[in-house]
C-alpha cells in the first residue's frame, strides 16, 4: 500500500477529510516528507499524525462519527457473512446459529447507519481479512475465525464508547449508538464464551477483558487492548479498595471497567484489514 492508497482510504472514512487537513496536493506533499517509501511499521504513525491534524484526536461532527461507525459495521457484517458462507468452517447447530445471528445484527447496523446518513454514507471499503497474510487461514480454521471475531467485537465495543462525547448533543443519535454499543458487547462476550468452549489454547477465555491483552493470539492484536490494564478510575486506584477477602486484585480492577479507544487508534487497527 502506498501513500496515495492510504490517503484515499482515509477520505472514504470521512469525505470532509481533505478540507480538514489541507488541499489534496498539499496533503500528499506533507505525507511525502516521510520519505518516498513508507514501511508497514511506519504507517500507523503516519495515519495517526494525519488524523491529529484533521480532528485533534477524533472526528468532530455527528456525520464523521457515524461514517466511522459505518466503516466498522461494514467490516463486521462482511466478516460474518463470509464466515457463515465458508465451506466446512463453522460447525452446524448452535455455533452456526450464533454466527448467523451476529451476522444479521451487523447487517442491520449497516443498513440503519446508511439510512441515517443517506447520501453522506461512505462506500464499503474492500477488506482483506487475512491482514496481508497474517491470518491466512481465517476462513478455513474455525479457531482463527473465532479469535479474529473476538478482536473485531472487542474493538467495536471500545470504538463506540470512545465517540459518545461527540454524540451527546444529539440525543436521538446517541441513544441509537449506545443501543448498538451494548449489542456489540453482547457479541464480544458470546464469542469469548464460544472460544472458551472450544478448549485448548482458548480454554482460559472469559466473557470480559482482563488486562492489556487476553486474546490468546499474541502481540499482533495488542493495539486492540491498549490501555485495558488501567487500574485508576476517576482518580481512584481500584486496587486500593477493599473487596471480598481483601484488596481488589489487579485482574478484577481491569475486568470491572472497560476503556474507550480513540478514533485514530481504531482506524489504525481497521487499516490492517482494508485493502
Amino acid at each position: 500500500m502506498n501513500l496515495f492508497n492510504i490517503f484515499e482510504t482515509i477520505t472514504q472514512v470521512d469525505p470532509e477529510f481533505n478540507e480538514r487537513v489541507s488541499p489534496r496536493r498539499e496533503a500528499i506533499r506533507n505525507m511525502a516528507s516521510f520519505g518516498k517509501k513508507v514501511t508497514l511499521a511506519a504507517m500507523p504513525f503516519m495515519i495517526s499524525d494525519l488524523f491529529k491534524k484533521a480532528y485533534g484526536q477524533t472526528p468532530t461532527d455527528v456525520n464523521g462519527v457515524l461514517n466511522y461507525a459505518l466503516t466498522l459495521e461494514y467490516l463486521e457484517a462482511e466478516y460474518y457473512t463470509l464466515g457463515a458462507a465458508a465451506s466446512n468452517l463453522v460447525p452446524s447447530g448452535k455455533p452456526m446459529g450464533a454466527i448467523t445471528t451476529i451476522r444479521d445484527h451487523e447487517v442491520a447496523h449497516v443498513n440503519f447507519l446508511k439510512q441515517v446518513l443517506g447520501n453522506n454514507a461512505v462506500s464499503k471499503p474492500t477488506f482483506d481479512f487475512t491482514a496481508g497474510g497474517t491470518f491466512a487461514n481465517v476462513f478455513s480454521d474455525y479457531d482463527t475465525f473465532l479469535a479474529l471475531a473476538q478482536a473485531f467485537e472487542d474493538t467495536g465495543v471500545r470504538a463506540y464508547k470512545g465517540q459518545a462525547a461527540i454524540l451527546k448533543g444529539n440525543k436521538v443519535v446517541l441513544t441509537a449508538a449506545l443501543q448498538i454499543h451494548s449489542v456489540e458487547a453482547r457479541h464480544a462476550s458470546h464469542i469469548r464464551q464460544m472460544r472458551r468452549a472450544r478448549g485448548g489454547a482458548a480454554a482460559n477465555q472469559k466473557p470480559w477483558i482482563t488486562g492489556a491483552n487476553d486474546s490468546g493470539i499474541g502481540a499482533v492484536v495488542d493495539p486492540i487492548y491498549a490501555g485495558e490494564d488501567n487500574k485508576v478510575q476517576a482518580g481512584v486506584d481500584i486496587t486500593t479498595l477493599n473487596g471480598t477477602g481483601g484488596k481488589v486484585s489487579m485482574d478484577a480492577a481491569t475486568q470491572s471497567f472497560d476503556e474507550p479507544l480513540t478514533a485514530t487508534a481504531v482506524l489504525n487497527i481497521a487499516q490492517l484489514f482494508i485493502k
